[in-house]
């Protein structure tokens, strides 16, 4: 096991290319210890160098309903009447900070996601 940083794209290049070539190695052999460092040290580079951007808080919702199977109803004790969460789904009403707090503490949604684009 030869690991180093990766410092720029051929480093990141070459990296990827033994991701694949040890992908599916069994935990706790030599190559699947391998692929878990390799696999850390390709994390740290992507996210300094390809940062994801904070998602739209609505499809932070939308993708927390969808893991646990609810319904917009289901919405409604943090996020208030029916038609006031179908406001906030349909992009027409911004989440209030007692909404994200609310969201956060109940279904467990990052702030990071619920407080994306806030002004």
């Amino acid at each position: 096991m030869n690991i180093r940083p990766i410092r720029n794209e051929e480093d990141y290049a070459t990296a990827m290319a033994r991701i694949d070539e040890l992908w599916g190695a069994e935990s706790g052999t030599g190559e699947g210890n391998e692929l878990e460092v390799l696999a850390l040290v390709v994390g740290k580079y992507e996210d300094e160098y390809y940062p994801m951007p904070p998602s739209n808080p609505i499809e932070a919702i939308k993708f927390r309903m969808d893991q646990q199977g609810l319904t917009p109803r289901d919405l409604e004790p943090f996020i208030g009447s029916s038609g006031r969460v179908s406001e906030v789904l349909n992009g027409r009403r911004r989440l209030s900070l007692r909404m994200i707090v609310r969201l956060h503490e109940g279904l467990r949604i990052p702030y990071e996601g619920l407080l994306a684009g806030a002004a």
